[in-house]
């Protein structure tokens, strides 16, 4: 008996409603999206069938992730294989030369600050001009309390590896705005998460 190869995210299989429903309304009707940090390759299969007009190229750093990715959209005709891709990497290997869109989730808290600047640059360099990063996790905020949960979800990333953190969300866009890409929207989730949308300045 094979083993099945998909990995399983509680948290992914949670928010992947309430993200697709996110890029139904933001993103145009067709296009090629990149989604980064695929991880399980559920949001991948979940999203890429909630937008049937759109190419799906997941990819992840880690090459133990990629037989999930394929396991998860095997048989997914819009879902490109899975690329092992490394932000801090310049240029971005194997990555088309220009997207219509990049799909973020769960990176930039789940690594060191040196990947937001990288994921930016990078983003800068391949989105078509009328192109959107769409980033999603747990921000910290100056204005807005900091949720218990998030919290104490910075003090375990922080004891697990002190690179890592949850992030100011003025520190993103403070690098996203060096890196020409200006905050278009910022989108409340569920469990104290934000989906923040990002493009050039108009």
């Amino acid at each position: 008996m094979t083993q099945d190869p998909r990995r399983h995210s509680p948290a992914a299989e949670r928010n992947q409603g309430p993200i697709l429903a996110a890029l139904q309304r933001l993103l145009p009707a067709q296009g090629l999206l990149l989604e980064i940090a695929s991880g399980t390759g559920q949001h991948a299969a979940f999203c890429s069938a909630g937008l049937p007009g759109w190419q799906w190229q997941p990819s992840d750093f880690e090459a133990e992730a990629l037989p999930s990715i394929r396991a998860w959209c095997a048989g997914l005709a819009n879902v490109r294989p899975p690329l092992r891709l490394d932000v801090l990497q310049s240029p971005w290997a194997g990555v088309p030369a220009q997207v219509d869109a990049i799909f973020c989730a769960n990176l930039i808290h789940i690594a060191p600050w040196a990947c937001c600047p990288a994921l930016m640059q990078g983003a800068a360099r391949h989105l078509a001009p009328q192109g959107l990063l769409v980033t999603y996790g747990p921000y910290l905020e100056d204005d807005v309390p900091t949720a218990p949960g998030n919290q104490a979800f910075d003090a375990d990333l922080r004891a697990r590896n002190p690179a890592w953190g949850v992030r100011r969300r003025e520190d993103v866009q403070a690098q996203a705005a060096r890196d020409g890409l200006a905050l278009r929207e910022r989108v409340a989730m569920p469990a104290n998460n934000l989906l923040l949308v990002w493009g050039r300045p108009s």
